[in-house]
């Protein structure tokens, strides 16, 4: 029986591993990075072991200080999670040669699965559907195409090419997002199937010869090929259910599979469908599994690798509809590109539970107020799950504690989130793995560009309470009042989108708003607007006969303001704003931390407009830098394998019209 368990991971999987455990009363232990000291899983941890090191391949990939660790602690069982190390068949194996209990499936099937391109060719043998896989490229004729990583998941690796001119630098690209993420570069390339949807099924095996489906999922909606949204049960054509938890079944028992595993199939848009991969591991979406079925999937992993049978020899039934989302770092600004920075506030309403089978709302995150999120592993802070007894309320019950929740510091893609799970679209279940292709609407930000002026008038006024609450001369006064109706209070902000917003306002003895203005672009303060309350948190508007309340979070110079119909960002810009060097014309500046993977031009070369300039490396991905007009490169200041901040010059592209100015 397991009496300490050692998870092998970090952040929101190690905690919703080390819930179950306290439920169980298993002891636990944490192993972490000196990035991950302070997070949320190591304090939750009974005891804990400093991995020396940031990166992952300093930390969580080094099995022997892995194994250290679970000695040093008395730890008797290794959960692994999912990334890392997770699918890593050595060490599976290295885990139960060191005499501990390994909570996974065996090293032989980790292996099977883990050659994807032999486990297609062990899968065909059962009986399961396969696509067109090739192995040397020279090959190829049948584009679109999908390049693929063969040691892992998450889309890590992952590339579609379109014709044979993309082929070459998509393959190398991927071998290099693969090796970096996993520790293998091996791809592999299958045709890429047009509007198909991504649908996984549950498996779970144990020693006495039991294999079960636990239902399935629909994982369709994805950005860069990694799922953001998940559902269970999936909704599927008539007779397709049966026949892809039958294909599950069969492909977990040709490896002779044990624990938890996720067999996962692209459905064709006639119904047919096609063996993607198999994941010997807890996957992230499962919580909408545990969601409809009742069951906590770590406790059955427990039990497995204790040697029990599974409690049940068929798939259970299902009670309702589970939708969740994975809530990640990323800027809108920057076509969703991983975000770093300090989380100051993070706080979801509604919450009925954690990280473990919950009805209503859900919530398992890796992180909490004053989190770090930095520029070494994967940008996913949160997942939030709705349960309710239909699709259309779990998918509106979602979508309103997601838009009311208070995400302050470090952007996310809460507005795209919420903008699909609100998509007419979506309601009708019309989804698959080019939805967000064809639907760019929903990336546009809840927050109409016409609330802004609104939302810095709040901020102004929430800060002139502030002041007020803490003033010692003439307090009772309110902050804004002039004794000479000419000169109103005048603060500027930036917005979201790094345009100017300026608020200026006057209050009357009795603090009335006696007249304002604000302007963002092309837009300004609605013809009727009256302050109701004001403080330092809080700023109540009646606003054309409406009233609207703003909650106001301030942290220096950054305003986080939540309003009814969405939230912003804003920085408070100085009244007297001191000189700051000018930048060349032509710099592209690192849009977030990273290193310089690769250079692929010179100084002096001529590029076209979209040219790929450098390769950025970071939270386990490649962000091409492409020149942004025809021109010539005039500097590189940064060589390959340098460590970059926010904002640095990684080059200089001068257009004609430069060079002749």
């Amino acid at each position: 029986m397991i009496t300490r368990l050692l998870v092998a991971n970090r952040g929101e999987i190690a905690r919703r591993i080390f819930a179950t455990c306290r439920a169980l009363g298993v002891a636990t232990v944490a192993v972490h990075s000196d990035a991950d000291a302070d997070a949320p899983f190591v304090a939750e941890a009974d005891l804990a072991v400093r991995l020396p090191g940031s990166t992952p391949a300093e930390t969580y990939l080094r099995v022997d200080l892995v194994l250290d660790a679970a000695r040093r602690t008395g730890a008797d069982a290794v959960h692994p999670g999912y990334g890392f190390l997770a699918e890593n068949a050595e060490f599976a194996a290295a885990v139960t040669d060191a005499g501990l209990t390994w909570v996974g499936p065996p090293a032989k099937a980790i292996a099977a699965m883990g050659d994807k391109v032999a486990a297609k060719a062990l899968l065909a043998d059962a009986g399961v559907p396969m696509l067109p896989t090739w192995t040397e490229h020279d090959e190829i004729t049948d584009f679109p195409v999908l390049v693929k990583a063969s040691a892992g998941g998450g889309g890590r690796g992952m590339r579609v090419v379109a014709d044979p001119a993309g082929l070459a630098e998509a393959v190398a690209s991927a071998r290099r997002e693969a090796a970096a993420a996993f520790g293998d570069g091996t791809v592999f390339v299958e045709r890429y199937v047009e509007r198909g949807r991504h649908v996984e099924v549950q498996v779970f095996g144990d020693t006495h010869g039991t294999v079960v489906a636990l239902g399935e999922r629909d994982c369709s909606i994805q950005r860069r090929h990694q799922k953001i949204v998940e559902e269970a049960p999936a909704v599927l054509p008539d007779g397709v259910r049966q026949r892809l938890h039958a294909a599950a079944v069969a492909a977990a028992r040709a490896v002779g599979y044990v624990g938890a595993g996720t067999v996962e199939f692209l459905l064709a848009p006639d119904g047919r469908f096609f063996f993607l991969e198999m994941n010997t591991r807890l996957q992230v979406e499962h919580p909408v599994t545990e969601a409809v079925t009742g069951l906590d999937l770590v406790r059955l992993q427990l039990l497995v690798a204790e040697g029990g049978p599974l409690p049940l020899a068929a798939t259970p039934p299902t009670d309702g509809h589970a939708v969740e989302v994975r809530l990640c770092a990323e800027d809108p600004a920057r076509d969703h590109r991983p975000a770093t920075g300090v989380l100051h506030r993070f706080a979801v309403p509604q919450v009925a539970g954690e990280f473990g089978p919950t009805k209503g709302l859900r919530l398992d995150s890796g992180v909490a107020d004053g989190s770090t999120v930095g520029v070494h592993y994967d940008s996913m802070l949160a997942k939030l799950v709705a349960w309710a007894p239909t699709r259309a309320e779990a998918t509106r019950l979602l979508a309103g504690a997601l838009a009311r929740a208070e995400l302050h510091g470090v952007t996310t893609n809460r507005d795209l989130l919420v903008r699909v799970l609100r998509s007419p679209a979506f309601a009708a279940a019309e989804v698959d793995t080019g939805f967000l292709d064809r639907h760019p609407d929903v990336f546009a930000p809840l927050l109409p560009a016409g609330e802004l002026p609104l939302a810095a008038l709040a901020a102004a006024l929430a800060s002139a309470a502030a002041r007020r609450a803490t003033a010692t001369v003439l307090a009772g006064l309110p902050s804004g009042w002039r004794n000479v109706p000419a000169f109103p209070q005048v603060t500027r902000y930036a917005g979201p989108d790094g345009g100017e917003i300026e608020v200026r306002y006057r209050l009357d003895r009795t603090g009335a708003l006696a007249d304002c203005a604000a302007s963002s672009g092309d837009h300004s303060l609605p013809p009727s607007v009256v302050l109701v309350a004001a403080a330092p948190d809080r700023v109540t508007l009646d606003v054309d006969g409406v009233r609207r309340a703003y909650s106001v979070h301030r942290v220096k110079s950054q305003v986080f303001v939540d309003g009814p119909d969405g939230a912003a960002s804003l920085t408070e810009l100085p009244r007297f704003p001191l000189p700051t060097a000018e930048l060349a014309a032509g710099s592209l500046l690192a849009p977030l931390p990273g290193a310089v993977a690769r250079v692929h031009v010179e100084v002096g070369q001529r590029v076209a407009a979209g040219d790929l300039l450098l390769t950025l490396e970071a939270m386990k991905l490649e962000h091409p830098v492409l020149a942004p007009a025809d021109g010539v490169v005039a500097e590189l200041p940064v060589p390959a394998g340098s460590q970059v901040d926010t904002g640095a010059v990684l080059a200089v592209v001068t257009t004609p019209e430069e060079t002749a100015s």
